[in-house]
């Protein structure tokens, strides 16, 4: 059975390209085996990532990132079971938020920035999609 997880959580420090490219590696590395696909987008201190697979991978991968001292104050925003994936093209597809047009953050939500904590998963969702119907979604 296939379910999609979306989830924030705040940078326990301040994120640089080190840490991303690390985590961007691990979940490269990690991911093709056990069948996950997903997004990672960020900015300043805040992941917003998408998790797609098989209801035991996704489960036991979001137990680990709780667990993940790179991350504080992780939350679920959205979790279903799924007939497809959307994310089915990337082991792990990323986007550096602070370089997307502040006006599409302000479709979704209230204030020009990402802030997960403060919308809806759905908005949350349609924001991922929007990234990717935009072509602003890279993979290394």
């Amino acid at each position: 059975m296939l379910v999609r997880l979306l989830y924030a959580s705040r940078a326990a420090n301040n994120l640089n390209s080190p840490i991303i490219d690390s985590i961007l590696e691990a979940s490269r590395n990690h991911n093709p085996k056990n069948g996950i696909t997903g997004m990672l987008c960020y900015s300043e201190n805040i992941f917003l990532q998408v998790l797609e697979g098989g209801r035991t991978e996704v489960c036991d991968l979001y137990n680990n990132i709780v667990k993940d001292e790179r991350h504080q104050q992780v939350q679920i925003l959205l979790f279903e079971e799924i007939s497809e994936r959307r994310f089915s093209g990337w082991t792990m597809g990323h986007v550096n938020i602070n370089k997307i047009n502040p006006s599409l953050l302000l479709k979704y939500a209230e204030k020009p920035f990402l802030d997960p904590f403060n919308c809806s998963g759905h908005a949350s969702m349609a924001l991922l999609n929007e990234l990717i119907a935009t072509a602003s979604v890279g993979s290394r």
